[in-house]
């Protein structure tokens, strides 16, 4: 997309490793990640509705990929552990979004990521969601908070607690890293919530409460 076309949006959702190597197949999937499913289709449909932005990101590695020598190989280019899992291909295989991918665990650093951002200069608000929290969520939110106050932009960064998840492991309690994780993020200017509302939501609640 043109950088004239991406200077319209306000409202840009990004949608982190929602891919099967993470939530149902190979060395680094944990399937309780799939409970967050929900929440993020019910994000993206809003998004497209109210006529946001979407950004899918897929850990994406070559075999030799340098990474591997901290975490397990996984999630190789040509596999299926590097495709959206199925809940989340048609939006892609439709077009609707954009996809980026990335050989770290921070997309900052993804082929095009940071040139898009840039040319997105009508934003107002960027969300996340994904997995996993203390990983490549906080490594996507807090450099791109820092990165967005460099430049004196005034964008809030959105994650909402109940679409972001991380892993369970004997050495990784999945509760522990991911207050821990919120709580960094927080601290560092993104604005932590329990659930993704639009002031369209909280309107139609107000309403029917009166």
């Amino acid at each position: 997309m043109k950088d004239n076309e991406l200077s319209q949006y306000k409202k840009l959702l990004i949608i982190v490793d929602m891919i099967n190597g993470f939530v149902t197949e190979g060395a680094l999937a944990d399937p309780e990640i799939a409970k967050i499913i929900p929440e993020i289709t019910r994000i993206i449909d809003q998004t497209i509705e109210e006529g946001g932005y979407v950004a899918f990101v897929k850990d994406t590695h070559h075999e030799k990929s340098k990474e591997f020598e901290s975490f397990p190989p996984h999630c190789i280019k040509g596999t299926r552990e590097a495709e959206l899992i199925d809940e989340l291909k048609p939006y892609e295989d439709l077009g609707l979004g954009i996809s980026y991918e990335k050989n770290s665990t921070s997309t900052i650093f993804a082929k095009g990521f940071l040139k898009d951002i840039e040319s997105m200069t009508e934003l107002d608000e960027i969300v996340i969601v994904g997995c996993c929290t203390d990983i490549c969520i906080a490594n996507l939110a807090i450099p791109l908070k820092n990165f967005l106050n460099e430049n004196d932009r005034d964008t809030k960064i959105v994650v909402p607690e109940n679409a972001v998840e991380t892993f369970n492991a004997q050495w990784h309690d999945r509760n522990e890293w991911n207050l821990m994780a919120l709580a960094m993020m927080k601290q560092s200017g993104v604005e932590v919530v329990k659930e993704y509302k639009t002031e369209t939501d909280i309107r139609y609640e107000w309403d029917t409460l009166s």
